[in-house]
């Protein structure tokens, strides 16, 4: 086997690349992943925390790979170590967020709809995510407020009222799901972790995922024109798309 290239990273989401949907990684993945080390400088990038992101690829995974981006890269390892960490909260400021939260409970407070339930805002670090009708309610709930909304654009009218009323904060909303939307700041999709690497010099960021279409959480690093993407089925394809890109790493 030759040298390691210098200046070339590949990037691995975890879910669906690295691993089977929701499973743990195997031996002959990570055997395969202690190989391309040896060529290139290798990294993941999870949406999920750290710690779920350790369920699946093990507790030592942030010592086999040089970087470790959890949650897009709100939290950035390298070499094993803590080098960036950031949330919404430390982001927008208190005062910010406040004002945000405030205006939507007024919001909701004044919806009139079929059905209202418990947990409107759910907090979590890189994002909040805002259900009119309550994430506690029922599946049937959950089912005729779809169907309701469908139809009123509950959702979609408080998005827009969101996107109005605080336009200064830069913020990203996503609908998805049958129940409530996403709201996070712009940018902090995968393509978030670019700027660790970027600072470091990697010139050709190789980018290997499977949820790579629109609307997938894979599509906007996949897309970006500082990546080279990579579209995988499965860690099988993925492996063999990985040694097509590295003649080297052929037994």
């Amino acid at each position: 086997m030759g040298g390691k290239r210098e200046g070339v990273i590949c990037l691995f989401d975890v879910d669906g690349t690295l691993t089977k949907p929701r499973n743990k990684v195997t031996p002959e993945v990570l055997d395969f992943v202690e190989c391309l080390r040896g060529v290139c400088t290798i990294g993941v990038v999870g949406g999920s925390d750290l710690t779920k992101i350790k369920e699946q690829l093990g507790n030592d995974a942030p010592g086999r790979f040089d970087y470790m981006f959890s949650e897009n890269g709100l939290r950035a390892e390298k070499a094993g170590k803590l080098i960036a960490e950031q949330s919404i909260v430390k982001h927008l400021g208190e005062a910010n967020l406040q004002r945000f939260i405030n205006f939507v409970l007024h919001y909701l407070a004044d919806l009139v709809i079929p059905v209202k339930r418990g947990t409107f805002i759910e907090f979590r670090n890189g994002m909040l995510n805002i259900s009119p009708i309550g994430r506690n309610c029922s599946q049937a709930e959950r089912d005729e407020f779809e169907k309701f909304d469908a139809g009123a654009g509950v959702r979609l009218k408080m998005v827009e009222v969101l996107q109005r009323e605080f336009a200064d904060l830069n913020l990203t909303y996503s609908i998805g799901g049958q129940i409530s939307f996403d709201v996070f700041p712009a940018g902090w999709d995968k393509t978030f972790c670019l700027q660790f690497v970027e600072a470091d010099g990697f010139k050709e960021i190789h980018f290997f995922g499977d949820k790579t279409y629109k609307g997938g959480n894979d599509y906007e690093i996949f897309e970006s024109p500082k990546t080279i993407g990579h579209s995988v089925k499965s860690p099988e394809d993925m492996m063999e798309q990985v040694r097509a890109i590295f003649p080297e790493m052929r037994p």
